[in-house]
Formats: C-alpha cells, sequence, structure tokens
C-alpha cells in the first residue's frame, strides 16, 4: 500500500507543463495518485514508497518545468489511504478566486526550434509553432482561468493531430493553450499597407472582433513569404512585422538611407534603434560582449540588451547617434527564427509606433498608424489582446549585475515577490514618464509592463485598459490608490477621480523605496534619489535629494540647490536654457563676458527674455534636479543645446568622458545640507578657457558627482549611525556615474543597495508607491 503524502505547489505552476511533468515523474516512480489544478496553485496526492514520494519532491525542487517559478511547496505526510490504483490528471478545483500568477511570453524553446528545422516534422518552417515550454501567455489571455477558450486562441479549432498531443499528459503539449500546427493555426500573410488605411481584410473570422485582427493577401506557403519579405529587406523596403506582443518596424541595419528613411518615417529624429541578429557571434562584430551579456541574451526573455559599441563599426551612426552603445536581441519567435536562418546581418527592429506613442498591436491600429512608414506589412490573424514592447536591460560594469531600462515583454506580469505581506490590495498609479502601473496583493506586486510616457490619449488609454486587465487576471479589486503628488500628472488625475481611498507618495521617496523592495531589505537607508525632476512637498521641483528613509517616512536632509527652470518644460527640451541659469548663478551677468563656446554662440536676445522671467517669476518653477544640472553641462560642452528624447543630453556627457581620469571638481555643502554647484561650475568653465577638453571636463564633472554622493552619505552615516546606502532615480541609469560611486561608497565600508528587478528610472515608482501606501497602513497613519 505505502504510505500516502499530499503537496501543495504555489508560485506559477499553471499552465506551464507541470501537471504532465508531475505525472511523467509519478510514473516512472510507480507512484499512485492524482494532480490538480485549484484556486491556490497544484494539489499533488501520491501514495508509495515513501523514498520514492521523496525523490519526486526533491526532483520538482531542482528541476521544475522550463517556465514554472515554485515559491512554496507544502507537504503533509502519513495521511489515510485512499487506495489510488493509478496516478491521474484530474478536472481543476476552484471556489471562485483566481488569484494565480501567470507565466509572461517566453521566447521559443530548443524542442520547438527543432522542430521548425526539421523537414521531416508536420511543424516544419512553422511560424507559430510553440509548446507548454515557450511561447505566446500574457498578451494571448482574455481571462482566467487560462484555458484556450479564455485566449486569442479560440479563433482556430484544434485539428485531431493537435488535439491528440493536447490531450495526452506525456506529450509536452498536453493543455498547452496556443498549440497549432499549419493545419489548424495562425497564418502568415505580406502585403502592401491597406489601401485608405482601413485595415486587413479577414481571413478566417467572419465577424472581426474589436482590432480588427486578421491578414490580408495571398495565403501561400509561409517559406515563400519570408523569403519575399527577405527580399524586400535587401532591397531597402521597411517591413511592418506583427510580432508576439505588438508590431516592429524592420529595415535592413546597414542600410544607412533604409535607417535614415525609417528616422524620417517615424519623427524619431535621434533616439536609438533596437537591433536584432541571428547569433551572439554576429553581435560580436559590433559589440564587445561579455560572458554576463551573452546569458542575458540567451536567457529565455531575451530582452534588448545595451552593449558597448565597438570602434569604426559598419554600423550606421544613424542606427545610435552619439551614443556608446547598440540594443542588440536575439530572435525569440518561430517567424524571426525563420528570417534570420541565412541572414549574416543584423536587422533594425524597432517599436512599431510614430515617436513617443505606444506600439501598434492590432491590425487595423497598425494600418491607420503604420501605413505611411511601413512599405509593406508582414503580419498574421492571430489577435494580440494586450500590447507588449520588448524589455531593456544591461550590465553593470565592475559587478557583472543585471539592471533593467524597462521591464515588459518576457518579464511581465510575473510578479515581484515581496518579503512582506500587503494589508490591503493597493493599485499604484505610477509617475508620468516611463509609466508602469503596479496591483499588489499578499505578498505579490504585479508591476505592469511598459505603458510609456503618459502624455497622450492613446497612451493614457494603453494604461486604463492595462489596469482593468490586470484586476480582471488577478481577481484584485484595489481598496487603496497610491499616486504621485504631481498634480498634473495623467496618472495621478486617473487616481483622484477613483472612488477609493487615496494616498499620495512623494516622487523620490517612492524610488527609494522602490529600491529597498527590489532588495528585499526593511528598516532606515541613507537614501539618493536623482533623477530628472518630481514635485516636492514644498511644491518644488526635486531631484537632487538625500534622505533618511524608510518606508514609512522619508526626511529630507540635504538636496541640490535650487534654481529656475525659465520656460518650465521647454527647459527639459532645450538644455542652453539651463546652461545659461548655472552660469548666471555662479557669475551673475558677467557670465555674458565668458570668453567660452556656449557664451559667444548664445542668443543675447533670448537671454534677455528669459532673464526677465527669471527676475518676475513668470512660468519659472524652481528644481532641484541633478538631471537638469546633467543638461545644464552637456549644454555647455556644446554636446545638446536642444534635445530630441528624454536623457539625451546626458547620454552624451556620459558617452564623451575620459573614464581614465582621475581629476574632480567640487560641489560646496553647506552645513543645512544646502549643496551649491556654482564652485564646480566656475571650475568647468575656468577649464573651457584653459582649453581642456571636453572629454576631461565630462569625467571631472561626473567624478565631482560620485565624491558628492559619498561625502555626503558619509557625513549622514556620522550624525544618524546608518550604513546603508539606497540609490535610485534615472540619473543612475549612467554607469559611468553609478560604477564610481559604488566603488567609493564601499570603500568607506557601506553597504550600497541599486536596483536589479525593477528599474531605476521612473518604471519602478508604482512599486515603490504601493509599499509606501501598505507601510502607512500598517503604520495607523493612513
Amino acid at each position: 500500500m505505502g504510505t500516502r503524502t499530499q503537496i501543495l505547489v504555489r508560485g506559477i505552476v499553471q499552465g506551464v507543463g507541470f501537471r504532465p511533468y508531475i505525472y511523467s515523474l509519478a510514473k516512472t516512480r510507480n507512484l499512485r495518485g492524482s494532480i490538480l489544478n485549484n484556486e491556490t496553485g497544484v494539489l499533488i496526492d501520491l501514495e508509495g514508497r515513501g523514498s520514492d514520494i521523496d525523490h519526486l519532491i526533491a526532483e520538482l525542487k531542482k528541476n521544475p518545468p522550463p517556465l514554472s517559478t515554485i515559491e512554496s511547496v507544502t507537504r503533509h505526510d502519513n495521511l489515510c489511504s485512499k487506495s489510488f490504483q493509478d496516478f491521474q490528471i484530474s478536472p481543476s478545483e476552484t471556489n471562485g478566486r483566481k488569484f494565480l500568477p501567470i507565466s509572461a511570453d517566453i521566447s521559443t524553446c530548443d524542442d520547438c526550434i527543432f522542430e521548425l528545422f526539421d523537414p521531416g516534422n508536420r511543424r516544419y518552417q512553422y511560424p507559430f509553432v510553440n509548446c507548454t515550454n515557450c511561447g505566446p501567455r500574457f498578451t494571448i489571455i482574455e481571462d482566467v482561468p487560462y484555458d484556450r477558450d479564455r485566449t486569442t486562441m479560440r479563433d482556430f479549432e484544434m485539428c485531431v493531430k493537435c488535439r491528440r498531443e493536447y490531450e495526452d499528459p506525456l506529450n509536452r503539449r498536453f493543455h498547452a493553450e496556443p498549440t497549432c500546427c499549419s493545419e489548424c493555426g495562425p497564418s502568415l500573410f505580406l502585403s502592401e499597407p491597406p489601401a485608405g488605411a482601413v485595415g486587413f481584410e479577414p481571413h478566417r473570422r467572419g465577424d472581426a472582433e474589436e482590432g480588427g485582427e486578421a491578414g490580408r493577401g495571398e495565403c501561400v506557403d509561409s517559406r515563400e513569404i519570408i523569403q519575399r519579405a527577405l527580399q524586400l529587406l535587401a532591397d531597402g523596403k521597411i517591413l511592418a512585422i506583427k510580432g508576439i506582443g505588438g508590431y516592429h518596424l524592420v529595415c535592413d541595419a546597414l542600410n544607412a538611407e533604409a535607417v535614415e528613411r525609417l528616422r524620417q518615417r517615424k519623427f524619431r529624429e535621434d533616439k536609438p534603434f533596437a537591433l536584432m541578429a541571428a547569433s551572439v557571434d554576429i553581435i560580436r562584430q559590433y559589440c564587445d560582449v561579455s560572458g554576463a551579456e551573452v546569458d542575458l541574451l540567451m536567457s529565455r526573455e531575451r530582452p534588448i540588451v545595451l552593449l558597448a559599441k565597438k570602434d569604426n563599426t559598419s554600423i550606421p551612426a544613424s542606427i545610435a547617434p552619439r551614443v556608446a552603445t547598440l540594443g542588440f536581441m536575439l530572435p525569440h519567435t518561430p517567424l524571426h527564427f525563420l528570417l534570420f536562418e541565412n541572414l549574416d546581418k543584423p536587422l533594425v527592429m524597432t517599436s512599431g509606433n510614430i515617436s513617443d506613442e505606444p506600439i501598434s498591436y492590432t491590425d487595423d491600429d497598425a494600418a491607420v498608424r503604420l501605413s505611411n512608414i511601413a512599405d509593406y506589412f508582414l503580419t498574421n490573424n492571430r489577435r494580440i489582446h494586450i500590447r507588449t514592447d520588448d524589455s531593456i536591460f544591461r550590465i553593470a560594469p565592475g559587478n557583472a549585475r543585471t539592471m533593467v531600462a524597462r521591464r515588459s515583454r518576457g518579464f511581465a506580469p510575473a510578479p515581484v515577490r515581496t518579503s512582506f505581506k500587503f494589508a490591503k490590495q493597493i493599485l499604484a498609479c505610477g509617475a508620468e514618464l516611463k509609466n508602469t502601473f503596479c496591483l499588489a496583493k499578499d505578498n505579490y506586486a504585479f508591476l505592469s509592463h511598459h505603458i510609456g510616457n503618459l502624455e497622450n490619449l492613446e497612451t493614457l488609454r494603453s494604461f486604463t485598459d492595462g489596469i482593468e486587465h490586470f484586476k480582471r487576471l488577478f481577481d484584485l479589486e484595489p481598496e487603496v490608490i497610491a499616486y504621485d503628488l504631481h498634480p498634473e500628472y495623467l496618472s495621478t488625475k486617473y487616481a483622484l477621480e477613483i472612488d477609493a481611498k487615496k494616498i499620495g507618495v512623494q516622487h523620490h521617496h517612492a524610488h527609494i523605496a522602490s529600491c529597498l523592495v527590489d532588495n528585499d531589505a526593511t528598516g532606515e537607508v541613507i537614501g539618493v534619489a536623482m533623477d530628472g525632476l518630481g514635485f516636492g512637498t514644498d511644491g518644488k521641483m526635486w531631484g537632487g535629494e538625500f534622505f533618511v528613509a524608510d518606508f514609512t517616512s522619508a526626511e529630507r536632509v540635504a538636496h541640490l540647490d535650487y534654481v529656475p527652470m525659465p520656460g518650465g518644460a521647454k527647459a527639459i527640451r532645450e538644455p542652453w536654457r539651463m546652461a545659461a541659469v548655472y552660469l548666471h548663478t555662479a557669475f551673475g551677468e558677467y557670465f555674458l563676458k565668458l570668453d567660452i563656446p556656449f557664451v559667444k554662440e548664445l542668443d543675447h536676445e533670448k537671454w534677455t527674455t528669459i532673464a526677465s522671467m527669471i527676475a518676475s517669476g513668470t512660468n519659472c518653477p524652481k528644481t532641484s534636479s541633478m538631471g537638469r544640472l546633467f543638461d545644464a553641462v552637456s549644454a555647455l560642452l556644446g554636446l545638446h543645446s536642444n534635445v530630441n528624447y528624454e536623457g539625451q543630453a546626458a547620454i552624451a556627457l556620459e558617452t564623451i568622458a575620459d573614464k581614465t581620469s582621475s581629476a574632480a571638481y567640487e560641489f560646496n555643502i553647506a552645513d543645512s545640507g544646502l549643496i551649491e554647484p556654482g564652485k564646480l561650475v566656475k571650475q568647468a568653465v575656468e577649464d573651457l578657457i584653459d582649453g581642456v577638453s571636453t572629454a576631461e571636463v565630462s569625467s571631472r564633472f561626473h567624478r565631482a558627482v560620485a565624491n558628492l554622493i559619498t561625502n555626503v552619505a558619509t557625513s549622514i552615516r556620522d550624525s544618524r549611525k546608518l550604513n546603508r546606502v539606497a540609490l535610485s532615480g534615472g540619473v543612475f541609469q549612467n554607469m559611468f556615474l553609478l560604477e564610481m560611486t559604488c566603488k567609493l561608497l564601499k570603500a568607506r565600508s557601506f553597504e550600497v543597495l541599486t536596483h536589479s528587478r525593477v528599474p531605476t528610472n521612473d518604471g519602478g515608482i508604482s512599486l515603490g508607491q504601493a509599499a509606501i501606501a501598505n507601510a502607512q497602513i500598517q503604520s495607523g497613519r493612513f
């Protein structure tokens, strides 16, 4: 008879092949019993020899299915026997709850790739091959529980052969909801932009649902279509290609004319384009790639990885103007693998949108928004339910730590598991730039996919639709809404309209809290938050801040001195304004006589207008932003007087810095904690007058900021007896600054916390907001 044991496994364990995996293990060990999905995870009931049960549990912990994430395994031994005769997969049990983590979209697995290129396989060169271990998940789910009829694959009825695999517990496609083949699944189409941009004609569905999903064009063999697409790319054409989470705009990356034409049509003047290549070996022709970067490129999530660009690379400069990195990714869908099968050069693979708009993901939307950009559409009739842009990662120099610039495809909606429990269900609405939202419950923080900049109606709709989708998927109805204090953020306005209890969270406190959650840390830290700007509790625009902070409170103990931002947001788009302000602050009106190129090229009439605005306080919000100081120095050195995307001036400043230099400028730090940059500005001007190179000036500035952080942190440690420093905010996307700062802090025996699971930029704000709201609830302040 043997012993009987029940095992409850929690985590991402449904829809990822967990039941057939356990079925196979149980059969191998002659164990009897059952396995089923329930509202909390997977319940395994086993009878047999105790040693065989122990081995099964050890194996599932050591080698779980590829897409699963086991959070806990709870066992109950010595139960009364049920006299099982065999091992079987039982129907799911539910009590109406549906709170379960869902797998993200994952790159095509090795088994499916083998089938894709095996002439003897019935899925040979079928561009939608997938199985339990790979393929679309999040982007096709309409509702839960995760069954085929609640995904966009319900449009396709499985053929006899696919159904047989789907129902076979020993087959890796057992209950793989996207299972399909060329006989019963989606089809590929190649066409010119629809006439009049009215959408694609439906192929399989007689009544296309919202989004108009389908394809137009002659339905021929996919191999012919792919060869035709490759020829078009070789001819310099731009293609809109429908991917797993939306459309990409694609062209030959080595064709400078095609790249420039794409820039013009997309209205993307300078922001770097992402690239895709067939292999790491091809990427190495253009970039230096470390072992850690290889692992990241080849991970199952397949993010874009920012890599150091080689000198004299054949990649056109217009791919990433005045930037020292290139963003590369490897193929992650069957279609990509087929496109790159014999392609020995990279392709531009950039988001299918007009600059600053969200990525197109429905066919009707793509037909309208991309028809003036793309020469041809390579599309399909598998509907995408929710758009998901590519994730962007990089490896921090010095410690090979993974850093997130954008967390989206491959990662969302997998939750961030927290070391604390949320007392109530919380919706955190995030910031305006690089927006994400966060829904929190129990020990889960469901950080959304990348939404984008909430600056237009289309992105706002993506934000609100995404929130409703997450609420539905994870059975959440927020009791508390957390939001940024900035009254003009669209995310804040959305939050304030909801009929629920609300908690406003200061922007930079949220940055520090996000860093704490990212590191599973609690208690007080020295928080260093540096970014472009965030609304402060005094109504001014902060961004160069030092705190003593925990989840409950943030005491501002030091900050960069305030300067005016003439024109408000215009000062962000035109960094020369900030350079002039800092020069005026340091030298007064005498700065107009300085013998430096910036002053010689300055439009004095414009300065007269700005000086009048500053004197009267007209449209000149005060800011303590370190990001604006980076912009000012960049403009002072003649790098960028105007910018076309956020952070462009600061990126150029980092790019030119002499990384071998050791000299540094200095800030004045008052006893009150006020940090005055006047001395630094004067030192930089003196160097420029003396003919010091811009590379050296940039280096001395970067080192001054690293020294500042270290010195202020040391002063706070002396007075407050704190030894942990949390670094957060968009300024710390600067790898040169981050590496120097961490090195200096660690040399003084500080424990340094940086981001690795969520972005250090505003993409991580919503997670911090949720943690702070929870702390306020638990402390009784709310």
